[in-house]
């Protein structure tokens, strides 16, 4: 039985805009009117299943568990919007898209009036340091740009998009009904040219009626210092072409960063943990730690407690709208318990613990200075 994330080509874990783009990326090079493939009507009814069925969080959730057959078990139609047939990409991204969310098919737009082409989203991941510090990516994506050919009529070279014979041009046909009460004329758009009035008679064979092609392209996308998990960067213009002579859509381009195994980040502050010894905690010590900017010495004051923490003032993440403000590093200090101290440790533990009692601060400090001379 069919997967449906393979149709889509997605991961289980897709979220919903990931889906629609596939779709809506698949869906072009399948529609039976521009893939004359023999299996490509029954492939793009699978395509259409498939995104049915994992936008809706129901039908999902039984599918990821039960598989198709768990989906008619519950009740589910599993025959897809396409079960009774297909019309043109405008009127299916129509339907599917309500023309909201930059896939330029608006309900109730002139079909010869300019439309923005739409919106394209990239998913680059970056390292930690990369965001903090800023950094120049190359990118390649795949966009709809207009086909050279026929210069986005969709008309084979030399020839012209003919007047639709249904409606003599208007874009719109009138049918009538009879009723008991009588006649009524309803106005509709044309369904052979989706109310454009001209069809392409002869298809251009470069974008096969479409007006437009896919090509691959590069981009060098600058990436500023102190951006986060999820931030977006707006490419205008590197979208989908428009159509009539609207303007190309934008791309999107979300970043991911890879989590840091040493920092942890809060907003524009980085965290690191600190091991010390008790013997350190108790007496103070000067370390060497590991700052975004290189090795730093910091100080411990003598008495510091597990989970005190010592600030390195502006030696975090740039603000990103002033990168030559920073954040902070904080370091969160953890005095660790020898699991397994030496027979030399555990006597002068001994030691250090009978002083306590015994009320000797001086000869205590001493012995700490050995429990620390123990621990190099």
């Amino acid at each position: 039985m069919a997967n449906y994330y393979e149709i889509l080509e997605v991961s289980q874990n897709a979220t919903k805009d990931e889906i629609k783009s596939a779709f809506r990326k698949k869906a072009r090079t399948l529609h039976p009117d521009v893939n004359k493939e023999p299996d490509a009507e029954e492939k793009f009814k699978e395509l259409g299943k498939a995104y049915e069925t994992l936008m809706d969080d129901n039908k999902r959730a039984t599918y990821d568990r039960y598989g198709e057959d768990g989906l008619k078990s519950a009740g589910f139609d599993t025959n897809g919007p396409f079960a009774g047939g297909f019309g043109d990409l405008n009127d299916i991204f129509n339907s599917f898209f309500g023309g909201f969310g930059g896939f330029g098919f608006g309900g109730g737009v002139d079909p010869n009036a300019p439309q923005r082409g739409d919106d394209l989203r990239y998913d680059l991941e970056i390292t930690f340091k990369e965001a903090v510090f800023g950094t120049t990516k190359e990118i390649k994506f795949d966009h709809l740009e207009i086909c050279p050919e026929c210069n986005g009529s969709g008309a084979e070279k030399g020839t012209q998009p003919i007047t639709c014979s249904t409606c003599n041009g208007s874009g719109q046909v009138k049918t009538i009904t009879r009723t008991p009460l009588g006649a009524i004329s309803q106005i509709s758009i044309c369904p052979d040219c989706r109310g454009t009035g001209k069809k392409v008679g002869t298809p251009c064979t470069a974008c096969k009626g479409y007006g437009k092609i896919e090509k691959n392209k590069k981009l060098e996308i600058r990436i500023p210092a102190g951006v986060d998990n999820l931030s977006k960067i707006r490419v205008s213009g590197e979208g989908d072409a428009g159509t009539n002579g609207g303007p190309a859509g934008d791309l999107f381009v979300v970043l991911r960063v890879k989590s840091s195994n040493y920092y942890k980040r809060d907003g524009v502050d980085v965290f690191t943990c600190l091991d010390i010894d008790p013997s350190q905690a108790v007496l103070g010590d000067e370390l060497e730690v590991g700052t975004l900017d290189g090795a730093k010495t910091v100080k411990i004051h003598p008495g510091i407690q597990s989970g005190n923490t010592i600030k390195i003032k502006g030696a975090g993440v740039p603000v990103l709208s002033r990168p030559s403000q920073r954040g902070d590093h904080i370091i969160i200090v953890n005095v660790q318990i020898p699991e397994q101290p030496t027979a030399e440790e555990k006597e002068l533990y001994k030691k250090i613990y009978e002083l306590k009692r015994g009320k000797k601060p001086q000869e205590e400090k001493s012995l700490l200075n050995k429990v620390k001379g123990a621990f190099r």
